[in-house]
């Protein structure tokens, strides 16, 4: 784990005291600034790409860390380094914001050659997310997240709205605002961290394991959330995990990384899944692939029946029968051999899907359904008609088989 004075070393605070800005270099820099820092609600323009052209990373002992690694992290997107232990991805993540330097081969970010940028200058410019928050103890929430936009001189005024801004974009209240970290679960400590990364609005974000340290609930609530922050600021980030699982539900690339540092394959998830590059990828990421690529196949255009509906007080039909109320919405699946449809026979109706999910989705519903058949719903949350697997063993076929068309035509 990266510790809090790493961090400090990030914003340019480590070394010997000579080192630190002194109060009056601060106080013209603020004055030099006062009032900048971007609109609030407004993101800056991201035109950040980050860009590894032949990086290598050998260490004074001889241990070669990263290999002659070449790849593009695009504006805007989330790409996910992941690969066992040991594998150089955090060393890589590392060699953007120049926490290790690189040995050969360069870094840029926005087409500028990070070995040629001050080191200060270049972390204040990058929001950088680590496990366990990193968050400083002794500061509340609200100084936690105005830490950089003090740094780099914003006004008072502005940096504390757009601090309680963020707090609330990440998930927590204002109220929260005055704790400190240790009065906080490990969730809203990892949510904290999310918020001080963004605070000066970086166009580019560098993410280090930040979920691995919570429970899984935890995690996969705090996937969500973030998915739905990116969606809404859209910054250029490289994060880092080894859960195969976690990278291709965040990532718009994913980038497998080998032991010694090599760069086995990039693609996004739903190509990575249905292509991987040898034996060492298909075998990272799992036996299950096809599975779990069903989640970038669409159900849209599945061929459903009319559902085998019928009214709490109604007469049963043959086989099994969908109860719905008035408003056509499902209400449970009633079992063959009753007579009529009674509130108190119905069994769960399981999870249902809608033609904007994924294929498993409609998967997902088929498997828990008591029928053996997944209800879809239209967009008022009425039954729309049922599937059955057979029929989505074909449309996934089809549906691979046109994927697969695509690709071999790139």
């Amino acid at each position: 784990m990266l510790r809090l004075w790493a961090y400090d070393d990030l914003l340019g605070f480590r070394g010997r005291p000579t080192d630190r800005p002194d109060a009056r270099t601060q106080s013209s820099t603020r004055a030099a600034r006062q009032g900048s820092g971007p609109a609030l609600c407004t993101p800056a323009k991201d035109t950040s790409v980050i860009e590894f052209e032949s990086v290598s990373k050998r260490f004074p002992d001889g241990t070669v860390a990263v290999d002659d690694v070449s790849l593009v992290a695009p504006q805007g997107k989330l790409t996910v380094l992941v690969g066992p232990s040991g594998c150089g991805k955090t060393t890589s993540l590392a060699m953007v914001n120049r926490l290790v330097d690189v040995t050969s081969g360069r870094i840029l970010v926005d087409g500028k050659d990070v070995s040629q940028t001050d080191r200060v200058e270049l972390r204040r410019g990058i929001g950088y997310v680590i496990q366990h928050s990193g968050l400083f103890p002794h500061r509340t929430v609200l100084d936690n997240v105005t830490t950089v936009p003090r740094l780099l001189g914003w006004d008072k005024k502005k940096t504390r709205e757009r601090a309680y801004e963020l707090i609330e974009m990440v998930g927590l209240s204002t109220e929260q605002a005055g704790r400190y970290p240790a009065q906080l679960s490990g969730g809203q400590q990892q949510r904290v961290g999310v918020a001080r990364a963004l605070a000066s609005d970086p166009p580019v974000m560098l993410m280090d394991e930040p979920f691995s340290a919570v429970d899984p609930v935890v995690r996969s609530s705090l996937q969500d959330e973030f998915l739905r922050l990116q969606d809404q600021v859209g910054k250029t980030i490289l994060f880092v995990t080894h859960d195969i699982d976690e990278a291709i539900k965040l990532g718009d690339k994913v980038a497998v990384f080998a032991e010694g540092g090599h760069l086995a394959q990039i693609d996004s998830p739903g190509d990575l899944l249905a292509a991987p590059a040898d034996g060492f990828v298909a075998s990272f990421v799992g036996r299950d692939r096809g599975y779990r690529r069903l989640q970038f196949l669409p159900s849209e255009g599945v061929g459903v029946r009319s559902a085998p509906t019928a009214r709490i007080g109604d007469r049963a039909l043959d086989g099994w029968t969908l109860a719905v109320d008035g408003d056509d919405r499902p209400l449970g699946w009633l079992a063959p051999g009753a007579d009529s449809v009674s509130q108190d026979r119905l069994e769960p109706l399981g999870s249902t899907f809608t033609k904007t999910d994924s294929l498993r989705a409609a998967l997902e519903a088929v498997l828990v359904s008591p029928a053996g058949l997944a209800v879809r719903l239209d967009d008022d949350g009425c039954v729309d008609g049922v599937v059955d697997h057979a029929t989505l063993a074909e449309h996934h076929q089809a549906s691979s088989q046109t994927a697969d068309s695509g690709q071999e035509s790139r």
